[in-house]
């Protein structure tokens, strides 16, 4: 690792920079009908690659929507059903802070698996979010982690060598797979964490 060259810093969004809390929207289900929340969450899970899909851009946004209606046996129309499956998150704000440090060094890519209702509804208006040079969305790309194609997508973006590309991720096997296309990797777990990963690495804060 020592004399590594690192010039883009790509960040995972949920769980690093946005932790999110499903239970948040079962709140507000269970509160329209007892255990609507628990019962969606439930069937949601049950049936989570066509979530993926939905992630992957291959299902589209109106077919989502009306079987997350179907399974809610439309107690709340669709605007509402955007509006709570999307109040899911919170800025972590100490990973948050260290972006614009971050930027005068490096180039910033986001990376996220995500679907157009959590971008539009959920965090596309957060502040932090104008220090990234790219964002690398998964269904406006047609894959998620920890498939290929998005990590190319993402090299694309930035013109660097594989080699010049570090990732931040909460989950493992996504950082893994980074590795193994020649990136470094840092699997995020707390802050403090994060930093002394960072500064193993000799990167600039």
């Amino acid at each position: 690792m020592l004399n590594r060259k690192f010039s883009i810093i790509v960040f995972d969004l949920g769980n690093v920079l946005l932790p999110f809390d499903y239970s948040k929207l079962t709140t507000k289900l269970d509160k329209i009908e007892s255990s609507l929340g628990e019962r969606f969450v439930e069937a949601y899970f049950t049936d989570y690659e066509f979530h993926r899909d939905f992630e992957r851009g291959k299902t589209g946004e109106e077919k989502f929507i009306g079987k997350m209606l179907e399974i809610l046996r439309y107690k709340i129309d669709s605007e509402t059903f955007c509006k709570f499956y999307a109040d899911i998150f919170q800025v972590n704000d100490n990973v948050a802070a260290l972006l614009p440090g971050l930027k005068e060094n490096y180039k910033l890519i986001l990376l996220s698996n995500t679907d157009p209702i959590h971008k539009k509804y959920g965090w596309e208006h957060y502040d932090f979010l104008q220090h990234f040079d790219e964002q690398i969305i998964s269904y406006e790309v047609g894959a998620v982690k920890p498939e290929e194609e998005i990590y190319r997508a993402v090299e694309h973006a930035s013109g660097a060598p594989s080699e010049e590309h570090i990732f931040i991720d909460d989950i493992e096997k996504y950082v893994a797979a980074a590795k193994n296309l020649g990136w470094d990797g840092i699997h995020f777990t707390t802050y403090s964490n994060l930093i002394e990963e960072l500064n193993s690495r000799d990167i600039l804060i």
